[in-house]
């Protein structure tokens, strides 16, 4: 058996002792959004929510470069812009840093959306390829890669993709495509987290 929320709720809330960066990771539909946000909320002002989602390319970008159909591929992102701002939240030389945020419902990144102010000693971090990236891997003091079974994982998202407009076959598809290509990208990382959270 895995931890219980309150055991991973006392292991970041011991990393508050000075400005650490937690990150939580694992594939597409495992819950790691569900569980960084919980996080977030428990340590209240200790912490602040940052999401690597927030460096999706736009839409437009996407569709020029022909890769609209794997959004949320590891070359969909701007790795390089998210490990500076990580970099930047580190230092803690900056009286606030303003993060982007995605938003789900109009499916693109709004810059400047959340404000860390420096004084927050912990950052969470959440997506997939915090283990994929090694500058990004560099910069967080842990890693959490959050592990649920396969089936629970594909019903998950083939759910949220009909929740956004796709059809059930559409969904099924994406499910079984793209996202589950990145799934096993993914997972090849998960012997390199510093915990295993199996909720």
């Amino acid at each position: 058996m895995g931890p219980t929320f309150p055991d991973l709720v006392a292991r970041a809330s011991a990393l508050t002792d000075r400005r650490r960066l937690l990150g939580v990771c694992g594939p597409p539909g495992a819950g790691k959004s569900t569980l960084a946000a919980r996080l977030a909320e428990a340590l209240g002002e200790r912490a602040a929510l940052v999401g690597m989602d927030g460096f999706h390319l736009a839409q437009r970008v996407l569709d020029r470069l022909g890769a609209a159909e794997v959004k949320g591929a590891p070359h969909t992102f701007d790795a390089d812009g998210y490990a500076d701002l990580l970099a930047r939240l580190k230092a803690r030389t900056d009286k606030i840093v303003y993060a982007p945020e995605f938003r789900r419902e109009i499916e693109e990144p709004v810059a400047c959306a959340v404000p860390v102010p420096r004084d927050v000693p912990l950052v969470i971090t959440e997506g997939n390829y915090l283990l994929h990236w090694p500058r990004v891997r560099a910069l967080l003091d842990e890693v959490w890669y959050v592990d649920v079974p396969d089936d629970v994982r594909r019903e998950r998202l083939w759910r949220r993709h009909m929740a956004y407009g796709r059809t059930s076959l559409e969904a099924w598809e994406r499910t079984m495509g793209s996202d589950e290509r990145n799934a096993v990208l993914i997972a090849a990382g998960r012997e390199h987290a510093d915990l295993v959270v199996t909720p």
